[in-house]
C-alpha cells in the first residue's frame, strides 16, 4: 500500500489557538524569529529530508480491504495537497481499526504518524505532537514520529524538547539531513536562550537500543535513499576536511608571525595537499619559500596562484621578489666562481 509523501512545512511558528479542532481549517503561519548575537534573526523552516518516503513509512499491510482503500485514499490527497480532506480519511482509518478491534501495532502507528503529517501541515502542532506520541508509543523509536514531534516541538518554541527527539532521530539515522538543521537551528537558539551550561539543562537523550539501529539499518534501502546517505557522507567529508583546513592554515599564519618559516612551509604544503586550487596558499608558501632563500620554488608557487588569480598582486609581488633573490644568487654565485680565493690560478691580469 502507498505512504504519505511528505513535503516541508511551510513554516515553524505557528502556534494552534485553542479553540482550534483537529479538522480545523489551515492557517496562517510566520516564522519563528530568535535573537542571536543581540539581533534579531529569522529561523528559516524545518526541512524534511527529501527522499524516498517509503524509507520511513514501510507499509503495514495488515489492514483489512476497506481500510486500507481509505488509507491510500487519505495517501493520494496528501500528496496533492488536500491535507484536510487526508485528515478525514486517516481519521476515518482509525475509527475503523477501534470498531473492528484491530489493534496492530504498526498499522495504527503509521495511521497516526500520516494523521501527525496532516496537522503539521495546517500549523496545528499540538494535535500533530499528540498523534506523533501515541504512534511512538505503538512502535517506539518509529524515526518518522520522531521527526514530526520535533518539527511540531520546534514550532512551539519547545526547543528542549525538540532537540532530543531530533538527536533521537540520528542515532536511528545520520543521514537524516532534517534531523541535523534541526539539532543546528536549536542549539544556537538554546545557547542564546540557557548560556554556556545549555546542555546540563537539557532533558535526558534516550539511547536507542542496539537491536533497534540495526533493525532499521538492515531495511533494504531504495535508490532515494542510498542517494540521500551518499549525499550526507560526502557533505561530512567536506565539512571535516574544511575544518582540518582551517586549522592548518590558522596554525601556518601564526608560524610566520612567529618566523617559523620551515614549520609554516610544512602546514602550508599540507593544506595545499587538501586543497590544490586555492591561490591563498600559494602567495603563503611562497612567503615561507622566499625567507628561506628557496627562490626558485617560491617563482613557482606564485606561477600556480597567477593561473589561478591572474590579477592576484600578491603573487606578482612575490614572484617579482622570488625573480630579484634568483638574480642576486645568480650574480653572486658568478662573483664568487671569479675570485681570487675561488680560481688561484688565474693570471693576476685576470683576476
Amino acid at each position: 500500500m502507498g505512504n504519505v509523501q511528505e513535503k516541508p512545512p511551510g513554516s515553524i511558528g505557528g502556534v494552534s489557538r485553542p479553540d482550534q479542532t483537529k479538522r480545523g481549517p489551515t492557517e496562517n503561519r510566520s516564522e519563528t524569529k530568535g535573537v542571536i548575537n543581540g539581533s534579531a534573526e529569522r529561523i528559516p523552516a524545518p526541512q524534511l529530508l527529501v527522499m524516498d518516503e517509503s524509507y520511513l513509512d514501510a507499509p503495514a499491510g495488515g489492514l483489512p480491504p476497506n481500510l486500507a482503500r481509505i488509507k491510500n485514499e487519505g495517501n493520494s490527497l496528501f500528496k496533492h495537497g488536500q491535507f484536510g480532506d487526508a485528515l478525514d480519511k486517516y481519521s476515518q482509518a482509525i475509527d475503523g481499526c477501534a470498531q473492528a478491534g484491530i489493534s496492530n501495532p504498526e498499522d495504527l502507528c503509521i495511521l497516526y504518524s500520516n494523521r501527525a503529517a496532516c496537522y503539521l501541515k495546517d500549523g496545528n502542532s499540538a494535535d500533530c505532537i499528540e498523534d506523533c506520541t501515541k504512534a511512538l508509543q505503538l512502535q517506539p523509536f518509529y524515526l518518522k514520529a520522531l521527526l514530526r514531534r520535533a518539527m511540531a516541538y520546534e514550532s512551539l518554541e519547545r526547543y528542549h524538547k525538540a532537540y532530543v527527539d531530533y538527536k533521537t532521530v540520528l542515532q536511528l539515522d545520520t543521514g537524516v539531513q532534517a534531523a541535523h538543521d534541526g539539532v543546528h537551528r536549536i542549539t544556537r537558539m538554546l545557547i542564546e536562550q540557557d548560556g554556556p551550561e545549555w546542555r546540563e539543562k537539557l532533558p535526558r537523550i534516550p539511547a536507542v537500543p542496539l537491536a533497534v539501529q540495526r533493525e532499521h539499518r538492515e531495511k533494504p534501502a531504495s535508490v532515494q535513499q542510498a542517494q540521500a546517505r551518499a549525499a550526507w557522507a560526502s557533505q561530512e567529508e567536506a565539512r571535516r576536511k574544511e575544518s582540518r583546513l582551517s586549522a592548518l592554515k590558522h596554525e601556518g599564519n601564526e608560524l610566520v608571525k612567529k618566523g617559523h618559516f620551515q614549520d609554516a612551509l610544512h602546514k602550508y604544503s599540507q593544506c595545499l595537499a587538501l586543497k590544490p586550487d586555492e591561490c591563498a596558499l600559494y602567495t603563503n608558501r611562497a612567503i615561507c619559500l622566499l625567507k628561506l632563500s628557496r627562490f626558485q620554488e617560491a617563482k613557482q608557487d606564485c606561477d600556480s596562484a597567477v593561473r589561478l588569480e591572474p590579477t592576484n598582486k600578491k603573487a606578482f609581488y612575490r614572484r617579482a621578489l622570488a625573480h630579484k633573490g634568483l638574480q642576486t644568487k645568480h650574480l653572486h654565485e658568478a662573483h664568487h666562481r671569479l675570485s681570487p680565493a675561488h680560481n688561484p690560478g688565474l693570471p693576476v691580469s685576470q683576476r
